[in-house]
């Protein structure tokens, strides 16, 4: 028999379907993914009948809603399948679930991520906090297995100018973060300010003596160069016990130019 769902508020949908191994022709219609999204929308759909719509077929003896499930279950749920790259998902090996489906559930998230992170043209967001900072950064963040550092770009009245740009890629302490990268995008984009962030994949956000190093020699690079720096946003993953992200403006970490 199949398990149902880890997810609890999944459970309404994932309950409609039957639990043998039927078919999907033998499935009600109305109860099919395709046509439940057509009924229902999608935003009303559990996880497993999404990717169910995104897998397209099943195996024989194993439906695509079940397939979908075991999916899920072989991730631990959704969000960890969210950051697996497609070598990740193929080396899983799970039956009925090939190279092309690995591949499109890669693309499908990447394609997810990367719209979360757009922003339409005439609607810069306005960036007056930290939490402004981790709502553009978690996008593109969350699937991410080693350190990324960006610079945000303001205008004089703080909202970003395009999108938050990638400087360097790789630990702090292994791929240094030189001023010119940073402040030359500040130039070329005739930016009033700057907020310097990067991620900690470990998910905590909480600053290593390398980041405070990085910070105070980008800062005083910046005073030289007559750039404001406002902060400096660790992102990580947001539990119950901590937030998502760590500001050292706000922790009085670093000495910061004044907004």
């Amino acid at each position: 028999m199949a398990r149902p769902p880890s997810d609890s508020r999944n459970k309404k949908d994932a309950a409609s379907y039957p639990s043998a191994p039927l078919p999907l022709r033998e499935i009600t219609p109305g109860l099919r993914p395709r046509e439940a999204l057509a009924q229902r929308g999608a935003a009303l759909l559990s996880d497993d009948t999404l990717l169910a719509i995104l897998l397209r077929s099943g195996r024989p003896g194993r439906n695509v809603v079940e397939l979908a499930r075991d999916t899920l279950q072989a991730f631990d749920g959704l969000e960890p399948l969210a950051r697996a790259s497609f070598e990740e998902i193929a080396s899983r090996r799970i039956s009925g679930l090939g190279r092309v489906k690995a591949m499109e559930i890669a693309a499908a998230f990447e394609l997810g991520r990367r719209a979360a992170a757009q922003q339409t043209a005439g609607e810069a967001p306005y960036v007056r906090d930290p939490e402004s900072v981790f709502r553009q950064l978690r996008p593109l963040a969350a699937s991410l297995r080693q350190e990324v550092f960006w610079a945000l770009l303001l205008d004089t009245r703080n909202r970003l100018i395009g999108r938050p740009l990638e400087v360097t890629r790789g630990l702090l302490d292994t791929s240094p973060v030189h001023p010119r990268e940073v402040f030359n995008l500040a130039v070329r984009h005739s930016a009033a300010a700057v907020i310097l962030a990067h991620n900690h994949p470990s998910g905590d956000p909480s600053p290593s003596p390398e980041d405070l190093r990085v910070t105070r020699q980008l800062v005083e690079a910046a005073r030289i160069l007559g750039i404001r720096v406002l902060d400096h946003v660790i992102v990580g993953r947001e539990t119950d016990q901590r937030p998502g992200h760590l500001s050292l403006r706000e922790q009085g970490l670093a000495t910061f130019d004044g907004v």
